[in-house]
């Protein structure tokens, strides 16, 4: 298996409800190991950088206003296909639909406030890691 790193970010319908603990103990639990975290208040500039290539989508001013109303958890991830089990751990997006036991199934409120973000693919994963922390950040 290949070692690698993905972003993860615990959203405010999370964080409001004081779950970061909850959801970290899942993520490691399951073999992956937060690297760099740190809490913040998007501005929406940021949400709108961050979240650019959904600009054209119908829900884009929504999630920018979620994404800026509370404080988000960014982390990085490290572990054996990080992005993949990440995403397995996550569940699916509506929550309606994801499998018993994950993060969505478990704290999604619902498939607007979901709880969590993760990168989709390795190249989505370097490029979000990187909006969000610089190297030094990141210890192994």
């Amino acid at each position: 298996m290949a070692i690698e790193r993905t972003l993860s970010i615990i959203k405010p319908d999370a964080t409001r409800r004081n779950l970061t603990g909850r959801i970290n103990a899942k993520l490691e639990a399951e073999g992956l190991r937060i690297v760099a975290q740190k809490r913040l208040l998007l501005t929406k500039k940021q949400a709108e950088a961050f979240y650019a290539a959904h600009r054209e989508r119908p829900f884009f001013v929504g999630l920018v206003a979620f994404m800026t109303s509370a404080p988000v958890v960014a982390q990085v991830l490290e572990g054996d296909n990080a992005v993949a089990k990440n995403r397995e751990i996550m569940g699916a997006t509506d929550p309606t639909k994801a499998a018993p036991g994950t993060i969505r199934a478990e704290f999604a409120e619902n498939i607007e406030a979901n709880s969590v973000h993760g990168s989709d693919s390795s190249e989505a994963a370097v490029q979000e890691i990187s909006f969000f922390f610089a190297g030094i950040e990141i210890t192994g």
